[in-house]
């Protein structure tokens, strides 16, 4: 037998003497710790929304005890500071690619956007085109008053009179123009604070003309048309 016959003679029985889990360390996947749900806490309660396609948007109401319902702007608000890069990186693993390249635009924003495409999904075309309204649409609440969310009324609004039904609906001009301003919006995370304020500027004829020559409209620049709305 040749020097190099011999020498594989030996390796092979070497490794036929390793134990199994040594020889298939480095093929074997890496086992995940559990479902890759969005946990965060919010007024000292965990709050969690389960993987996709169900999505149920949930609360601990008792130790291992959850009760899906609406949440508080408050809560979207303790889950972008609470969610962290690596939770929305596993749970987008599973996220259909039209809806996961829409909720990566966002940052601050992203627990909401994803509440208003799983409770209004027709609107997800629309919204990937006008991606600042859906700031708008997840405050309806506040903006329009009421006791209870609305998504069943904005989904037959949309399903009736489409996209400028649900401006409309929301107390938007219901116009190209206001699509166009909105299109225009630099960071599809707006605050809370500016969207009243810029649903006022939109209805005021030197604000228009404000925004619509702004190429790019950022915080400070919608802060600054509706400073001077105010004033």
């Amino acid at each position: 037998m040749s020097h190099a016959r011999a020498y594989s003679a030996r390796m092979n029985s070497l490794f036929a003497r390793l134990p199994r889990s040594t020889r298939s360390s480095r093929a074997r996947p890496v086992a995940t710790d559990g479902r890759p749900d969005l946990t965060w806490i919010h007024d000292g309660i965990r709050h969690r929304v389960s993987v996709w396609p169900e999505v149920r948007f949930e609360r601990e109401v008792a130790p291992g005890d959850w009760c899906a319902g609406e949440l508080g702007e408050g809560a979207f608000a303790s889950a972008a500071l609470g969610v962290t890069g690596r939770q929305w990186r596993r749970y987008l693993e599973f996220v259909p690619a039209a809806e996961r390249e829409f909720l990566e635009r966002f940052q601050f924003g992203r627990m909401a956007a994803l509440h208003v495409i799983t409770r209004c999904p027709e609107l997800l075309g629309e919204l990937a085109q006008v991606p600042a309204l859906t700031a708008f649409l997840n405050a309806h609440l506040g903006l329009r008053g009421g006791e209870a969310p609305a998504w069943s009324e904005i989904a037959a609004v949309h399903g009736r009179d489409g996209l400028f039904g649900v401006l409309q609906w929301l107390g938007l001009p219901a116009s190209r123009q206001t699509v166009a301003i909105l299109q225009q919006v630099a960071d599809p995370d707006l605050p809370r604070r500016l969207l009243e304020p810029l649903r006022a500027a939109l209805w005021d004829p030197e604000s228009i003309w404000v925004l619509t020559h702004t190429a790019t409209l950022t915080d400070e620049r919608l802060a600054a048309a509706c400073h001077a709305l105010a004033a």
